[in-house]
């Protein structure tokens, strides 16, 4: 085998590479899953996105039709959260990107 064959092969292999990052991504993309996918990574990254102090007062925390519901066993935390709706929306587009969610409900 010569050299320029051997080159042009791992050319041709090189352009049609991946990343397992980048396959994930396509594979969740054509089974239609990456959006549950983002929901379940949001809740299983809940207290690496808002901290341990906002996570050891979560009690239960779910997505459900692009809503994030988080149940919290904090009134003064409820309240300053619900104040902040806004910058948890931004905190949470950041990392996902802004399709994941419409809203934070707080209860």
């Amino acid at each position: 085998m010569s050299s320029s064959s051997y080159n042009n092969r791992r050319r041709n292999r090189t352009e049609n590479t991946y990343t397992v990052g980048e396959a994930l991504q396509d594979l969740l993309k054509t089974y239609h899953i990456k959006a549950r996918f983002d929901e379940a990574s949001l809740v299983a990254s809940w207290e690496r996105l808002m901290g341990a102090p906002i996570a050891k007062r979560t009690k239960k925390i779910y997505v459900r039709n692009k809503v994030l519901f988080v149940e919290l066993s904090s009134a003064p935390l409820k309240h300053e959260l619900n104040n902040s709706k806004s910058k948890v929306l931004e905190i949470i587009s950041r990392e996902y990107g802004s399709g994941l969610l419409d809203e934070v409900v707080f209860m």
